[in-house]
């Protein structure tokens, strides 16, 4: 794995969602995905794959609602593997399961992708080593081409045993009402740089990985705010490497006039279209 989930980046580090029903979504979220339950109460599971890191936490809000469509909110939450090895274990238990799935191949990365018991979106890839990126003016190349199922197959034979301990949020893809609005939040407010385009998306990062966020307006120019019980993203952390980042941040997201309150040991923004985001040590 390389560096670009550590210190001096800011990324993504834990992904908190809302499901319709807690014990189902578990049931999903170890067997098929191969999370481990970290912590659990009636309305609230939070996850890890090493026993001590959190980085999915599942809620059952009261009077939950299923997922809205065409609203803001989350596109999908990334989880990265360690190696390409770890890819093809999990692709084999994908096809033993059954379970539906989509794949593609980035350059950057391979990845696949379904969705959870309610709509969630889930991408589970491996990326490819950063010096076979391919860069042009600042951009990174990416694409959606064919992925190579059968080399990924070949590269391990070992039998599945859930998330190894290594993988890592790797980003969190979003729905947003406004590109360009976005575009500043994430850059001028949470100092991300653009380092890709796509139709009617943008991604973003520090430290030159691919995307640690990308934000799209697929479900249309304007879409709304899903209600606060609704099925989706309820919020996600962003870490950053120490307090002096993390003030500069909070400065250039007030003159931005990002709405930016502090509770009991991190602080909480949104996005301009409702994404909550927790800024953290």
């Amino acid at each position: 794995m390389e560096k670009f989930h550590q210190e001096p980046n800011i990324y993504v580090g834990e992904v908190n969602i809302k499901v319709k029903n807690l014990d189902h979504a578990l049931t999903f979220y170890q067997n098929i995905i191969g999370f481990q339950i970290l912590e659990k109460s009636a309305r609230k599971a939070v996850l890890t794959t090493d026993g001590k890191k959190p980085l999915l936490t599942l809620e059952q809000p009261e009077k939950v609602i299923a997922k809205t469509p065409r609203t803001t909110g989350l596109y999908h939450f990334a989880i990265l593997l360690p190696s390409r090895a770890d890819l093809s274990i999990f692709l084999r238990h994908m096809i033993q399961t059954g379970y539906p799935l989509g794949a593609a191949d980035h350059y950057v990365s391979e990845a696949l992708y379904l969705n959870d018991p309610d709509g969630n979106g889930i991408e589970v890839y491996r990326d490819r080593p950063s010096s076979e990126w391919r860069w042009n003016n600042g951009l990174v190349e990416m694409a959606t081409e064919e992925l190579d199922g059968n080399g990924i197959l070949a590269e391990s034979d070992a039998v599945w045993k859930g998330l190894p301990a290594g993988t890592l949020m790797g980003h969190i893809h979003l729905h947003v009402a406004d590109l360009k609005k976005a575009e500043e939040f994430y850059t001028k407010g949470l100092g991300f740089e653009i380092v890709s385009y796509y139709p009617q998306a943008a991604f973003l990062s520090t430290g030159k990985y691919h995307h640690h966020i990308a934000i799209n307006t697929w479900q249309g120019e304007g879409a709304e705010t899903p209600p606060e019980n609704s099925v989706g993203l309820n919020w996600y952390s962003l870490v950053f490497p120490n307090e002096e980042t993390r003030e500069k941040t909070l400065k250039q997201l007030k003159q931005l006039g990002a709405p930016v309150t502090k509770e009991a040991d991190f602080y909480l923004t949104s996005d301009p279209s409702g994404n909550q985001i927790r800024l953290v040590l």
